[in-house]
């Protein structure tokens, strides 16, 4: 069962990329939906994050307020490797358990969409990785006209990751999401065609 990390910094339009695999046949486990998970209430994590940073961080409901702790810990590299030590291994743990789930059923491919991929140096985990990417003016607009963020906190988080460049270099497929819907998708068909013939050919091999 090939397992493919799927990655691209904010704004690149990875989740869209995501969807157009699955609608392929790919599994898709989202590191994003894990990290919400990792710190509902009653969890651990958020148990660990409300005795460093304070109920402050939690909305009226009790619920985790994302917005209200990333403005605590970006542009603070102490703060945010805080962060990522508290939930990290959990989400970690709940990805691991969804791959030997799927590899159990028998599905054909499993898809890993990891935003932090490179910056944690999970490249070894991934039989292929595929990089989405868009110029960072592209990605700060996006950023701002479609999840309402000021010009100022968008460019934080797109500075708070590793830049694009590097990671071109190490992926095995880059999809460039620059242009139109339909460009999108034919680039993401050509990208799963590939790795579909490659592990093919990697599963005839002796």
């Amino acid at each position: 069962m090939p397992l493919i990390g799927l990655t691209g910094n904010i704004g690149s339009g990875k989740s869209t990329v995501a969807r157009l695999l699955a609608e392929r046949g790919a599994t898709v486990i989202d590191a994003d939906a894990l990290a919400r998970s990792a710190v509902e209430p009653g969890t651990p994590a958020l148990e660990a994050i409300l005795h460093r940073w304070g109920p402050g961080v939690l909305s009226p409901d009790g619920v985790l307020d994302r917005g209200a702790l990333r403005r605590r810990v970006f542009g603070d590299p102490l703060e945010l490797d805080a962060l990522n030590a508290i939930v990290h291994p959990e989400v970690e743990r709940m990805r691991w358990q969804l791959v030997n789930d799927a590899r159990a059923r028998g599905d054909r491919t499993v898809v890993c969409d990891i935003p932090l991929l490179f910056e944690r140096g999970l490249m070894g985990d991934f039989d292929r990785i595929v990089l989405v990417d868009a110029p960072r003016p592209l990605r700060l607009d996006r950023l701002v006209r479609d999840r309402g963020l000021r010009e100022t906190e968008a460019m934080d988080m797109i500075v708070a990751q590793m830049p694009a460049e590097l990671k071109r270099a190490g992926a095995d497929h880059i999809i460039d999401n620059d242009g139109s819907r339909e460009a999108l998708e034919a680039r993401v068909a050509e990208v799963w065609d590939a790795l579909v013939s490659e592990a093919s050919a990697e599963a005839a091999l002796p």
